[in-house]
């Protein structure tokens, strides 16, 4: 897969999770843009979970270490840029290697993923 093909299908989709690693609480207006851009892929939500580990949560994790991150805002053409370098690399070990430490790298936001994959679940008329 190219970089264009990964922007084309998981673009609108990282874009619409980011906002779980500001420096606030999203409103409930975060969450239903949010619920509402997930609902446009056809993805379970063990699917989705797997994507918040291993697609975003390495490079978005490194924006809440890092003293100089932007938190009230991202610049959306430099967090795609970063998304899609990080996923075009996420093979082999690489891929072991954050699934491994995936629990470090999504826990400071793990009760927002939560809060939405339960928002999710009831759109969907599903238990989480």
């Amino acid at each position: 897969m190219n970089a264009q093909q990964l922007v084309d299908e998981r673009g609108d989709l990282w874009l619409a999770l980011a906002p779980l690693w500001l420096d606030r609480e999203p409103s409930e207006r975060d969450y239903a843009r949010m619920v509402e851009v997930v609902e446009r892929y056809d993805m379970t939500l063990n699917e989705l979970e797997w994507m918040f580990r291993l697609e975003m949560a390495p490079v978005m994790s490194r924006h809440q270490l890092s003293i100089a991150s932007e938190w009230r805002q991202f610049d959306d053409y430099k967090l795609m840029k970063q998304l899609v370098n990080h996923n075009m690399r996420l093979k082999g070990w690489r891929r072991k290697s954050w699934a491994l430490f995936s629990g470090l790298t999504t826990m400071m936001v793990r009760h927002r993923w939560n809060a939405l994959m339960n928002r999710i679940a009831v759109a969907r008329g599903e238990q989480v």
